[in-house]
């Protein structure tokens, strides 16, 4: 058994009772009964953090949350690794759903069964013992900085004014991040992209109140067909979007990605069973596992008007409404989708209506070099606990401080998640595999074995 298994191993108990300690903190960033506990989480992580040895920590108020921040310098010459996490939580609801309290975490089964268990204080925990046990067995070779923040799951309101505000204090090499899945618990991987999103609200205008639509049908334009017509117009029938200019900063997939993807075990048969639908859909010419992960994508979310009561109304609506999205790729500007979005509804608008598009919200794409150092050394590490290399993949969903973070400070993120599909992050009976947890920590501690290289 290595030395970091060994300290692993003798720790254990220890590192599910501090797990448990935080986990038992209700941080609810959305709902505001739970400011004061947002606060003891906060002040929970401060005091951990210069217990485990950090030379510094301290916690900074926003408008909202509090931002915990904490390093440990060695050597200001040596490089840096800035470690990102979120003490905040979702809320439990609907809480009879749950085998065991949310806030009262157990192990049953070889798994820690509550809300945080993975997302993100079970992940956060596997970080802070992983610099832990490299920091007692002297592996520590650079200086570490740790940013947890409390409002992840609201949006990260405050943060990007932090990054602002701290650009120096924040310096690092490169940014490590537990707050993703691996592909399953045979075939670990580490994330290497995310897509970005943009979305808007539609609203077209036809005549200026309902009308009757045997007196009115076939000489006034319908706004509900309209808006469908418009829609329609978004994807031809390869399933490319028609927007203009959209694909102009597309990066293409290299071959080795590609060949990487292939590699992902994937059963279509079983994704078409579990959704149940008779056949998948998507752009021509890319496998499924690259449409929902390397390929932007366009989608109605919502779309209503007209009549919707019971029994039948011959109307022919003033107004119809809908929310479109678009899941961005790297190098794609959300800022520049979005007009050229708007500006391609404008121009393809018939006459007869008027439609006013409202641009909601949009984060950047977001895309890890493997040739990255602390990549590489992330890779080596997962492989050494997991036994097996771990895979670079690219995941469909968004988070977008991780372009922020690039933006802002000019440092790209290694996205080393351990959770899996089965965590049930955000539900009822969230958890994490204990195995995962010990692994993870080794994971970690192996990191630090290994950089810098």
């Amino acid at each position: 058994m290595s030395q970091i298994k060994e300290y692993i191993a003798a720790n254990e108990e220890r590192f599910l009772e501090e797990l448990f300690e935080l986990i038992r903190i209700p941080s609810i960033s959305a709902k505001g009964e739970h400011k004061g506990d947002m606060q003891r989480c906060a002040e929970h992580w401060r005091q951990h953090l210069l217990a485990l040895g950090a030379t510094k920590a301290e916690i900074y108020q926003t408008e909202g949350h509090p931002i915990v921040y904490g390093e440990y310098i060695q050597d200001p010459n040596l490089p840096s690794i800035l470690v990102y996490a979120h003490y905040d939580v979702m809320p439990a609801e609907p809480l009879e759903l749950w085998k065991s309290g949310p806030f009262e975490p157990e192990v049953r089964d070889g798994r820690i069964w509550a809300r945080g268990a993975d997302d993100d204080k079970g992940q956060s925990m596997i970080q802070v013992k992983g610099f832990e046990t490299a920091l007692k067995l002297g592996l520590v070779r650079c200086n570490v900085k740790f940013l947890f923040e409390g409002e992840e799951e609201i949006g990260s309101t405050h943060l990007e004014a932090f990054l602002q505000g701290h650009k120096e204090m924040l310096s690092a090499e490169a940014i490590i991040v537990s707050d993703t899945s691996m592909v399953s618990d045979e075939i670990p991987s580490l994330t290497t992209g995310l897509r970005g999103l943009a979305y808007w609200e539609l609203e077209v205008t036809g005549p200026n109140r309902d009308l009757h639509s045997g007196h009115f049908g076939g000489a006034v334009g319908n706004p509900i067909n309209e808006l469908c017509k418009l829609i329609a117009k978004i994807q031809d029938e390869r399933g490319r979007i028609t927007i203009p200019g959209f694909y102009d900063d597309v990066v293409d997939l290299t071959q080795e990605e590609r060949d990487m993807i292939a590699r992902v075990p994937f059963d279509e048969a079983k994704y078409r069973a579990a959704i149940d639908v008779d056949a998948v859909w998507g752009e021509e010419g890319y496998s499924t596992l690259e449409r929902n992960s390397c390929r932007p994508s366009f989608d109605v979310c919502g779309i209503w008007g007209g009549y919707q009561g019971e029994g039948a109304k011959t109307v022919l609506p003033s107004k119809a409404y809908a929310k479109v999205s678009c899941r961005l790729v790297a190098a794609q500007d959300h800022h520049k989708i979005s007009q050229a979005f708007m500006d391609y509804i404008k121009a393809i608008a018939p006459k007869h209506i008027r439609v006013e598009v409202r641009p909601t919200h949009g984060g950047e794409a977001y895309l890890c070099p493997i040739d990255l150092p602390a990549y590489r050394a992330a890779e080596e590490a997962v492989e050494v606990a997991f036994g097996v290399r771990p895979l670079a993949v690219r995941r469909g969903g968004s988070i977008p401080i991780i372009a922020v973070f690039e933006r802002v400070l000019g440092i790209k993120t290694v996205l080393m998640g351990f959770g899996l599909e089965s965590n049930a992050i955000h539900s009822p009976n969230e958890n994490m595999r204990l195995d995962f947890f010990r692994k993870g920590i080794e994971s970690v501690a192996e990191f630090y074995k290994r950089f810098p290289r």
